[in-house]
């Protein structure tokens, strides 16, 4: 593994003497390619610089600490040695997790998709609490969203909404999210106190530039009709709805949250050129056809990755076994151990494969 990290030092420092020439200053594409590629590895080659000097300065104790007859400073010598044995241990684990295969799709942006699955009026309340969570969290990371479709419930929760996360990294975080969530409350309307099991789905898609998934016009149907719904009564005086249907594959996108035709036919094209990567690279990785499968199930209550338990005040990933208190606070948006802890167990799972 160290041969592989030091080739990957020697290639940095190749750039690094590319990125010095002076013909380059006329080239800027091929120059903006070398920074970018530089700056790729950049976090790599400094965590392998810091584990040779490390290395070195281990070396160096060990070998002062021979013929050391001075107590005291025999003492210092062996704290030194532990101290820095254990920082080589820590920086050897960085660069086996730093040189795990990277996810393509890590740093786009992302299409949501929360929909209400068992319990009727209480899962579309869940929908909302997740659509809720989810708007904190992203807040709390500078992230922007863009509701792209939404359809609500009587009582004010939601059947379905899609919406768009557009911040640096937010695939690589809430990829973890995908899946059925499961609440376990007591509903407002319930005079008798018994609590209710419902489930909502939720799935991640990567959102896709233009130019990588290939959409020819006449594979398209594209309907105009009037808004339905909240939103006021600007929403009924213009045709402006799209409903975007792909002949092809038979899917279906809808976006009349914008009161612009044109911004709401953006969008829709948007969450099926989505759609439609997400399902080339489900084929690719896994041979199956069916795109969103994997990814939310049916929405049964025995399917779920993790279950939002309110009388225990408690949120238990089921995938590794994690359980968190403070509910509230989880569902303010307060995601990130949970989103962490998936992240390192992915990383182990990884790591464990490569090693074997």
């Amino acid at each position: 593994m160290l041969d592989q990290v030091e080739r990957v030092e020697q290639h940095y420092q190749e750039l690094d003497r590319q990125l010095a020439t002076p013909e380059l200053t006329s080239d800027l594409e091929r120059l903006q390619a070398l920074a970018q590629e530089k700056a790729g590895i950049e976090d790599l080659v400094t965590r392998y610089r810091e584990y040779k000097a490390t290395a070195r300065s281990l070396e160096e104790t060990r070998a002062m600490l021979d013929g050391e007859q001075d107590e005291d400073m025999v003492t210092l010598a062996k704290q030194e040695i532990e101290s820095l044995k254990s920082r080589l241990d820590r920086l050897l684990l960085e660069l086996k997790l730093a040189l795990l295969p990277k996810d393509a799709n890590d740093e786009r942006d992302i299409i949501m998709e929360i929909r209400a699955g068992a319990g009727g009026d209480e899962a579309a309340l869940f929908a909302a609490d997740l659509f809720r969570m989810y708007s904190r969290y992203a807040q709390s990371k500078g992230w922007g969203i863009d509701i792209i479709d939404r359809n609500e419930s009587d009582i004010g929760g939601l059947k379905e909404i899609i919406f768009e996360i557009k911040g640096k990294g937010a695939f690589s975080q809430l990829k973890y999210e995908r899946g059925v969530h499961r609440v376990q409350r007591v509903p407002t309307t319930e005079s008798s106190g018994r609590i209710h099991t419902s489930t909502a789905t939720v799935a991640v898609l990567p959102e896709a530039d233009e130019v990588e998934v290939s959409i020819k016009p006449d594979d398209l149907r594209i309907d105009i009709y009037h808004s339905g719904g909240a939103g006021g009564q600007h929403v009924n005086k213009v045709a402006t709805a799209v409903r975007i249907t792909h002949l092809p594959t038979g899917i279906v996108t809808i976006c009349q949250d914008e009161r612009s035709q044109l911004r709401n036919k953006t969008k829709a094209m948007s969450v099926l050129r989505a759609r439609l990567l997400d399902m080339e690279q489900r084929k690719q990785e896994e041979k199956i056809t069916t795109q969103r499968r994997s990814q939310i199930g049916t929405g049964d209550r025995a399917e779920k990755i993790r279950t939002y338990n309110f009388p225990q005040d408690r949120v238990t990933d089921h995938r590794i076994g994690l359980t968190l208190r403070n509910l509230p606070r989880i569902l303010e948006g307060g995601l990130d151990e949970l989103i962490d802890a998936l992240a390192t167990s992915d990383q182990a799972k990884q790591l464990e494969k490569q090693l074997a």
